[in-house]
């Protein structure tokens, strides 16, 4: 009998490519010292109250944990690793770790699935002390319909292997007994969130809300999260060094930022012509956008899409361009880019992956594409 990965494998082949990538230990040593530096400045007061005054008022909410999985992706440049973008809730973590198994690394993944198992169990721990953390619920609208929707089902697996009750739910399917969140009947601890509704204000979330306003529900990752490391306006001060001085970062610190981060700015109507004249230079994304959607490389842009973006309150970050890797695609030699997503926890990565591909951004749909694991040579 498959497994859920096997079975996943065999029906969705453009979320895994055959490929693997390898990459030098000094890149490695950079993305890890990058990370290292963005997390010494969000653990800063200053820093915190400049995001969070930005923020919604539920990112305001003090909160012990950290959030799960965030995903430090990269572009590898000439000049070295590039951060394009940090994701709180970033998808793969569990599909990459079964797909190290298939290239021969079993242990190495299984201890990987361990750490995860641990990760959430630490998340409750800072939350709830000693309590037994009994039930988890992976959340999601409509998650059966989600594209990564097998996931969520190895998720559920994994904590059930571990003596944790877990169910996969749409926000709609809770109810609530004014103290607690319900599912079926039965108190959820702990929600897993895959929400892209990340300051839960949709109504179908407001159930969600209202608990863990009242501190009724734990939330990993859940909306300070999201507003310190995800939003990415923040990226505007990590790559600026007068704001970056202003916070009382280090002159190290702010060297590896100002060589690890692209140079990125808030788009205004004022410098619409500037901006129009020097489109080629830049990759224009909304401030909480998430898997490439409402992103534009400057040099693709009409003038009717490059008008909304004015408007838009949206950032233009200085384009990194990606690696590229030649690949076999059924016995073809194919050249395809990619990105390098770390997968992190308390400023510790805990998995590399790289996602392949063709075209503007990442999309699971080039043939021979998706993800693929990293070696460190």
């Amino acid at each position: 009998m498959k497994t859920i990965f096997e079975q996943m494998r065999a029906q969705q082949p453009q979320f895994f490519s055959s490929a693997d990538i390898t990459i030098a230990a000094g890149p490695m040593q950079a993305m890890a010292a990058i990370i290292t530096a963005i997390e010494s400045v969000i653990a800063m007061p200053a820093y915190q109250a400049h995001a969070l005054a930005q923020a919604p008022e539920i990112a305001r909410l003090p909160v012990k944990s950290r959030g799960v999985f965030m995903g430090y992706d990269f572009h590898l440049t000439e000049s070295g690793p590039k951060l394009i973008e940090i994701n709180t809730n970033a998808g793969g973590g569990l599909l990459n770790a079964y797909l190290l198994a298939s290239h021969g690394k079993v242990e190495e993944a299984a201890q990987i699935r361990d750490e995860y198992v641990a990760m959430f169990r630490e998340e409750w721990r800072l939350e709830r002390g000693d309590a037994p953390l009994r039930r988890i619920a992976i959340v999601d609208e409509n998650p059966a319909e989600q594209f990564l929707a097998p996931e969520f089902a190895l998720f559920k697996e994994l904590f059930e292997q571990h003596g944790i009750a877990a169910v996969v739910a749409d926000p709609g399917e809770f109810e609530s007994d004014g103290k607690q969140l319900l599912h079926a009947g039965q108190p959820v601890d702990l929600i897993y969130n895959r929400l892209t509704d990340f300051a839960l204000d949709a109504t179908v979330n407001r159930k969600i809300r209202a608990i863990f306003e009242s501190g009724g529900v734990v939330i990993t990752p859940h909306p300070r999260a999201h507003a310190l490391y995800a939003d990415k306006r923040n990226l505007m001060q990590l790559s600026d060094e007068a704001a970056l001085q202003a916070l009382g970062v280090d002159e190290s610190t702010r060297q590896t930022l100002l060589a690890g981060i692209p140079k990125t700015v808030a788009v205004t109507p004022e410098q619409g012509e500037q901006f129009w004249a020097e489109r080629k230079r830049w990759f224009f994304k909304p401030p909480a956008g998430f898997g490439g959607r409402a992103a534009y490389r400057g040099d693709k842009l009409t003038k009717r899409v490059f008008e909304e973006i004015l408007h838009g309150g949206y950032i233009a970050q200085e384009i990194a361009p990606p690696a590229e890797y030649v690949v076999p695609v059924d016995g073809v030699e194919t050249t395809m880019k990619a990105d390098i997503r770390c997968y992190v926890y308390a400023g510790r990565i805990q998995l590399v992956a790289a996602r392949l591909y063709q075209g503007q951004t990442t999309n699971f749909r080039t043939l021979g594409g998706g993800f693929a694991p990293v070696f460190v040579a």
